[in-house]
């Protein structure tokens, strides 16, 4: 037997084959990121936990908390007893003092089959009701902007976590290899801003891409450098060189998940030059269904201009794709007048956008989400507005496997908080995730020595609004 010699032989690691045998662990990585196949980026999951209802989500945030009682939770009791001091105990955090009940200046009247009660403010949605999966139990746990617009985008109002949208492209990948799999048109700046879209831990690649923001009319809402410069050839020549450059780092450092990223991010940047603008030129879309979205109208025309863009988007392959509605929902005074504005803005886009999905047979198998970030108090505030309520409001859902022309939960009979039917954020997605085919207790990523998920310790599924 011949013995070994450890000066003239030496031991090969696993990085050193790599490094030999190809262009090192960069470029495996790299090649399975860029061409991980034809339909789309691979998620890192195996599969769903089970079969899904849904394959795509459209979340409609209205940012600054929609009043329940003047759109969707129809209270005549508190319009009853208006003016009157309220009987219920206040919240012990609230933004500034309140005064007596302040009834609904709106008329309420029951849609469609199902009866549900509906603002005057919403007559396009009114006539969709059912196809809508109310929730009028909703709470949350903080009273503030930024603390529950975390809350209810990452399931912490506290620390920085990944966004849901981050969480289902981690959970499913893409669609489609030229697009991300999270989208944000119109996002806000303010209130947690990015962090409303960040990856946070989880690989770069499911950040959230933003399209516009808050402040950007909707028709020059775009993907940053997505447009003009250098030719695709020379592109192609200046990414290949970075790559190159990248690859080598990584064979002399080893493996670097911020530089893998890059690399993905620059290859998908490269690809969306050419699918991107395509999906965003709404004048490809009818007469018909720009006038149904509300383009001919000033009124409707930004808010409907996203939610065609979103249409397009999930048709192309995109699994979440936010829309928000700026800032405006923060009624603390001019109620009447400042929500009657708001509801007209985003009520024909919304039912249009549903109802052709519905008609496209895209509704079966995407999951439409409309909500803020808390509700409003029952009690007036500023004379004629409400403040800030995160213990009982309302969301609405519509399309895979929710149950259609369907209400669960509800307020005290003032609106002031959840007592039937109770769900928070945390049972919100968790349900989502479900409909998504996964259990939010298996969808976890490990970091910082622990196992992390969407809904951290909490979250109990809704079964009764399953179909």
């Amino acid at each position: 037997m011949k013995s070994f010699d450890q000066a003239s032989t030496r031991l090969f690691s696993r990085r050193d084959l790599l490094a030999s045998s190809a262009c090192g662990f960069g470029w495996l990585a790299g090649k399975s990121l860029l061409a991980s196949s034809e339909s789309g980026t691979k998620s890192p999951l195996p599969l769903p936990h089970y079969a899904a209802k849904a394959k795509r989500v459209i979340f409609l945030f209205m940012h600054g908390g929609p009043s329940p009682m003047d759109t969707f939770d129809y209270k005549p009791i508190l319009n009853r007893d208006s003016g009157k001091p309220c009987p219920l105990p206040k919240p012990r955090v609230v933004s500034a003092e309140t005064g007596n009940l302040l009834g609904s200046p709106f008329s309420f009247s029951q849609k469609g089959q199902c009866g549900a009660w509906i603002s005057e403010l919403f007559p396009h949605i009114g006539h969709i009701a059912d196809d809508l999966c109310f929730l009028h139990g909703m709470h949350g746990s903080n009273s503030r902007h930024g603390g529950a617009l975390l809350e209810l985008h990452t399931g912490s109002d506290t620390f920085i976590r990944p966004s849901i949208g981050s969480w289902v492209s981690y959970g499913l990948g893409s669609e489609c290899r030229d697009l991300p799999a999270f989208i944000t048109l119109a996002p806000t700046l303010s209130h947690g801003g990015v962090n409303n879209q960040s990856s946070a831990f989880l690989p770069a690649v499911h950040q959230g891409v933003p399209i516009g923001s808050a402040a950007t009319p909707a028709d020059k809402a775009r993907i940053p450098y997505i447009e003009g410069g250098p030719s695709r050839e020379a592109q192609r020549a200046q990414i290949d060189l970075v790559n190159r450059l990248n690859t080598m780092h990584m064979n002399a450092a080893g493996p670097d998940s911020r530089l893998e990223a890059q690399i993905a991010s620059m290859e998908m940047a490269f690809r969306m030059q050419a699918t991107a603008p395509i999906v965003q030129n709404l004048n490809q879309e009818t007469k018909a269904t720009q006038e149904a979205y509300g383009l001919n109208d000033p009124t409707t025309q930004n808010y409907g201009k996203l939610c065609l863009m979103a249409r397009r988007f999930i048709e192309s392959g995109v699994r979440f794709v936010q829309v928000s509605h700026s800032y405006k929902w923060d009624q603390h005074s001019n109620l009447k007048g400042d929500l009657t504005r708001n509801c007209k803005e985003v009520d024909q886009p919304i039912a249009a956008l549903i109802s052709d999905l519905k008609a496209r047979g895209l509704l079966e198998d995407t999951l439409v989400w409309w909500g803020g970030e808390f509700g409003r108090t029952p009690v007036a505030q500023g004379g004629d507005g409400r403040d800030h309520n995160p213990h009982g409001f309302t969301h609405f859902l519509a399309g895979a496997g929710v149950k259609p022309g369907f209400r669960y939960g509800g307020t005290d009979d003032y609106g002031y908080y959840a007592v039937d039917g109770k769900v928070h954020f945390h049972d919100l997605h968790a349900t989502i995730l479900h409909l998504l085919g996964f259990e939010h207790t298996r969808l976890t990523y490990r970091h910082a020595g622990r196992d992390f998920r969407l809904t951290d310790i909490k979250g109990e599924l809704v079964k009764p609004i399953l179909a």
